[in-house]
Order: C-alpha cells, then sequence, then structure tokens
C-alpha cells in the first residue's frame, strides 16, 4: 500500500490549492479527481459564467455604439459565442495540467501523484481509488476533502438539463433562447438574468418570491440592478411563487401565485432552475469513518472536521462557496496539518463581486447585515457623477459606500461599490478590514488620478470632515449618516 502525507480528494480550486500549498512543505501528495482539473470552478461555474458576462457586455456596449450612428445591429453567432467560452474554459484547465506535468521537472518532482478516478474513505487512514475496473487502495497521514458541490435539483421540477437546465446544461444549449425564465434571484440568477438580456436576442423572466431580487443585499444597490434589468427588457415576477411547471410541445409552462392569492400562468421556451447548490457527499465514506454532516455540508472547525486528521474545505462546508474562499481554507488547511497559520482563517474581509449590470463589489459588512447584527454605525455614500474617471467613461451610474464604527476610532466595518470598475476599488479595504484598522490610513493615500478609487479617498475624506465636495451643499449626490438605535441622522461637520 502506497503512503502519502497528505491525500486530497477533489482538483477544484481548493483541493488544487492546498495540493499546491502542501508542496511548500516538501510533503507527498497524492491529488484524485474523478472528472475535470479545476472542478466547477471552470467548466460550469465562475470563469465560464463570467465569460459569458464579458462578451455579454461587450455585446451590449457594441450595440450601443451602433444606435448613435444609425447602424443595423448586426446577428451575433450564438455557435462563436460559445466557442470563446469553451476556449477560456479548455486554456484555463490545460493550464491547471500543464503546470502538474511540469513539476515532474523542477524540485518539487516526486512529490505530487495525480489519480482520476472515484475516492471512498475506507478508515480514517485508507482511501480507495476506482477508475473503471481497476481498485486501488493508498494510506494518507491526513486527508482533505475538497469534491466540491453541483446544481440544487427540486424534484417537482422537469429538469432534463435540455429545456428546463440548471446552471451545468445551461453552458449546453445551441443558440439563444426566444425566452427564458429563472427560477431564482440569487446572485447566478440575476447574473444570468444579465447575461441574456445583454446580448438583446432573449426575453428573461425572473422569478422573485420576495417584493425584491437580492433580498441579502442593501435597498439602494438593488434598486440599480433592477432598473437595468427591466431597462433591457427583464420581466420580474415580484412577491412570486412557482407552483408549477411542465413540458408543453417542447416548451416550458409555468404558473405563479402572488401574494394576493391570483394566479398567473406564461409560456416560455427554456428554463434555468438557480436555487443553490449541494453538497459532493454521496459515497465518499464508510459510516464506520463518522465524519459528522449537516443539512448544509461537512461540520468542521477552522476547516478541520471532528476526526483529526480529516479536513474539510470549499463548497463541502457550510461556509461561503465561493472560489476565493475555498482557495483560501485550502490553503489554511494545509498551513493547519504541516505548519501553524501566521493568522486565523477569518471571513469578515472576503472581498466579492456579482457580475450584474453594473457589477458589484463588496468586502466586509453591508448595511442590511449590520442592522441584523445590532451593529451601529457611520456610513457616507458617494455617488460615480463626482469621480473624474466615471465622467470620462461616459458612464456615471453607481456609488461607492463606506461603512465604519459608531465611534471615534471609525474602525472600517465594510464597502460597497456598484458601478464601472468596482472591484478594482476594495482590495485596500478588505486589507484594512484584515489589520482592524480604522479610516486614517486611508486618509493620505495618494491614488492614481484619475481612478474609480480616488472615491474611496473622498468617502474617508467625509468622515473627518475634510471632503473635497460638501455633503450639505450636494444632497443626494454626497451623503455622511449616522445609524443608531435604528434611526438615522445626518453627521454635521
Amino acid at each position: 500500500m502506497k503512503r502519502f502525507d497528505l491525500v486530497v480528494i477533489g482538483a477544484g480550486p481548493s483541493g488544487y490549492a492546498a495540493a499546491m500549498r502542501a508542496l511548500d512543505f516538501k510533503k507527498t501528495i497524492l491529488l484524485i479527481e474523478r472528472n475535470k482539473v479545476g472542478g466547477a470552478g471552470i467548466t460550469n461555474g465562475a470563469l465560464s459564467s463570467k465569460t459569458w458576462w464579458e462578451l455579454s457586455r461587450e455585446a451590449f456596449a457594441f450595440r450601443k455604439s451602433l444606435k448613435k450612428y444609425n447602424l443595423k445591429v448586426p446577428v451575433m453567432s450564438y455557435k462563436e459565442l460559445q466557442s470563446d467560452v469553451h476556449k477560456a474554459v479548455s486554456d484555463r484547465k490545460e493550464m491547471l495540467e500543464e503546470h502538474m506535468r511540469e513539476l515532474r521537472n523542477t524540485t518539487y518532482a516526486n512529490l505530487l501523484e495525480f489519480r482520476k478516478g472515484d475516492a471512498k474513505l475506507l478508515s480514517q487512514h485508507e482511501v480507495e481509488i476506482t477508475h473503471g475496473a481497476k481498485k486501488e487502495v493508498v494510506y494518507a497521514e491526513s486527508i482533505i476533502l475538497a469534491t466540491g458541490s453541483r446544481p440544487r435539483y427540486l424534484p417537482e421540477l422537469p429538469i432534463d438539463e435540455k429545456i428546463v437546465m440548471t446552471s451545468e446544461g445551461i453552458e449546453e444549449m445551441e443558440d439563444f433562447p426566444e425566452s427564458l425564465v429563472i427560477v431564482g434571484a440569487g446572485v447566478i440568477g440575476c447574473e444570468y438574468a444579465t447575461i441574456f438580456s445583454g446580448f438583446g436576442r432573449t426575453k428573461v423572466h425572473l422569478i422573485d418570491k420576495g417584493d425584491r431580487i437580492l433580498p441579502f443585499e442593501d435597498e439602494d444597490i438593488v434598486r440599480i440592478v433592477e432598473r437595468n434589468m427591466e431597462n433591457n427588457g427583464v420581466l420580474i415576477h415580484r412577491s412570486s411563487r412557482l407552483v408549477g411547471m411542465k413540458l408543453v410541445n417542447g416548451r416550458v409552462e409555468y404558473e405563479l401565485e402572488y401574494t394576493d392569492g391570483s394566479h398567473e400562468t406564461f409560456n416560455v421556451e427554456k428554463a434555468l432552475i438557480s436555487v443553490g447548490r449541494v453538497a459532493n457527499l454521496e459515497d465518499l465514506w464508510e459510516d464506520k469513518v463518522g465524519i459528522n454532516i449537516s443539512k448544509r455540508g461537512i461540520d468542521n472547525q477552522d476547516t478541520q472536521t471532528n476526526i483529526s486528521n480529516i479536513y474539510a474545505v470549499g463548497d463541502l462546508t457550510a461556509d461561503i462557496s465561493l472560489v476565493n474562499v475555498g482557495e483560501l481554507e485550502g490553503r489554511y488547511a494545509v498551513e493547519k496539518i504541516f505548519g501553524k497559520p501566521e493568522r486565523k482563517l477569518v471571513y469578515e474581509n472576503i472581498s466579492t463581486i456579482m457580475f450584474l449590470s453594473p457589477e458589484v463589489a463588496g468586502v466586509g459588512l453591508n448595511e442590511t447585515q449590520a442592522k441584523e447584527k445590532g451593529i451601529d454605525y457611520k456610513v457616507v455614500t458617494l455617488e460615480y457623477c463626482t469621480i473624474p474617471r466615471a465622467i470620462a467613461k461616459r458612464n456615471t451610474q453607481g456609488f461607492i459606500k463606506l461603512l465604519v464604527t459608531c465611534d471615534d476610532h471609525m474602525k472600517i466595518l465594510g464597502m460597497k461599490v456598484i458601478g464601472n470598475h468596482a472591484s478594482s476599488a476594495i482590495q485596500a479595504v478588505a486589507v484594512l478590514i484584515s489589520m482592524d484598522k480604522g479610516i486614517e490610513e486611508l486618509a493620505e493615500c495618494v491614488h492614481p488620478h484619475p481612478s474609480i478609487t480616488e472615491g474611496i479617498q473622498e468617502c474617508v475624506r467625509m468622515f473627518l470632515g475634510k471632503s473635497l465636495f460638501k455633503p450639505p451643499a450636494l444632497s443626494g449626490i454626497l451623503t455622511c449618516r449616522k445609524y443608531s438605535g435604528g434611526q438615522y441622522e445626518d453627521i454635521v461637520f
């Protein structure tokens, strides 16, 4: 029986990151993957959907430019666009595989092995690998489970991945659907609504059981996203519940019930079901191994399960299901196994981005979360129309919002940015949150001009009472308020 210091099951973002971090400790590693290296984060997840989003954004901007010159919009080839997406996915996958092959020619040679197949824990240290008719059992001092997740299926819906699809089936469509209903108004559902409406070839319906999409997000963010969706032809079914869906003559017929008790039936060409993901746990270990699980995934404490040498990372756990979080957890688990992490694993400074119209980026708490936690705070909001770079790009839709503690220390709680270049504006704030620092660190930073990040500096200066633009003079464009005891009040300097 071959022995390894570490066996990693799953070569998606978290598993791959864990294996590569273990190389730094000069340990022997076996990385096992049953499908494709890179996992859903590449093949039918973050990379593929974001490539579609980039193409959709380009198509929208192109159509908008043609209108200026009264030119006819050419017909886009779905197959060519799809080929671009497949090429992006293939390039990333091949890079990961080539990297593993080339490691054999480096000082890491003989440390990393890769196996294709299904893995199952027979005991705390024994892992069985099945590939076709071949079986192999290896010994692992430590094990990291990183088998990821898959789209959640609703058994009452006729999901066939051709007409009624999840995020897996939608990647294989052969043309733009004339109409598409999306069940689920969370991040993924809203991103696909943005993508297909952006191409201008599909009438998108979006079912939202609440009175607004993205219920975890602040209302001022949601207002902009909803307005842009509807201006682009998206039909948002608010306060509605899907009570039935069936296939009729090769199309989708669905029935909604609204909060007032009324019913309405719609007919569309295709449907996308986007109601979350479930962990890939089936047949992953024998019962005697005894790993504790909950409804949301494997129970763990700082990536470590109740079995001392077995760790779980990425979408298998109840933590945030994001590629960057999975990679962070994979690396952290290895550091716990073979060393001592320099800092505790925290999620407060995790940067996120939603690929909507416009893009939305954030780090730390938003106002909705701060209120739910009962935290008093100060908040400033600065509209993009005050930022020279946004003016130069001829797109001033959006704003920067910064939250700090409601005391003299004004430690940063979080930031939200909606608009062009939103994601480029948040990283410095993420670092300061992780360092538990206040806004003074940002106050005198010299930002490049013109840049969107200059708006962050102006937000900080508003808190300090020394901004270039004064909030009372530009009411509605700049705001500086305190939220305490369930009430807002303007901050007056």
